[in-house]
């Protein structure tokens, strides 16, 4: 089975969190809803990943939001694709409301409670990802 690093990132905004609908450009998961993600590249650590997706994701950069935990990793089985998915979770804060600028991984945005994600069409692991970050 094949394993690949991940980084998602939870962005919260007054006890919101931030989650997106992946378009049907992406290469998994399709019209799935998802925290801000990616793979992370050799050359970086997942810190530094998720701050290049958060910037690559949504526009925002490093010092509109703080970094509020890092999660230890969490392995997400998918046996249809045949892969491990190491999930590295990320929880941030944006520190001021502004609008966001959507790239191609996704079709929409929606700010809500955590416990919201529970009744939408995830990827799989986005609820425990946030359990190791909240």
């Amino acid at each position: 089975m094949e394993e690949k690093h991940v980084v998602t990132c939870f962005l919260e905004y007054e006890g919101k969190i931030l989650l997106l609908k992946r378009s049907s450009q992406v290469s998994s998961y399709q019209y799935k809803w998802a925290g801000i993600s990616g793979y992370i590249e050799p050359e970086n650590t997942p810190l530094k990943q998720a701050e290049i997706e958060l910037y690559e994701e949504t526009g925002l950069k490093n010092e509109e939001v703080e970094l509020i935990k890092e999660g230890d990793p969490i392995p997400v089985i998918d046996e249809k694709m045949q892969r491990k998915w190491i999930v590295h979770p990320f929880h941030f804060r944006l520190l001021k409301l502004k609008k966001l600028k959507l790239d191609w991984e996704h079709t929409e945005f929606r700010w809500m409670l955590p416990e919201q994600m529970l009744k939408l069409s995830t990827v799989p692991g986005l609820y425990e990802a946030w359990e190791r970050v909240k």
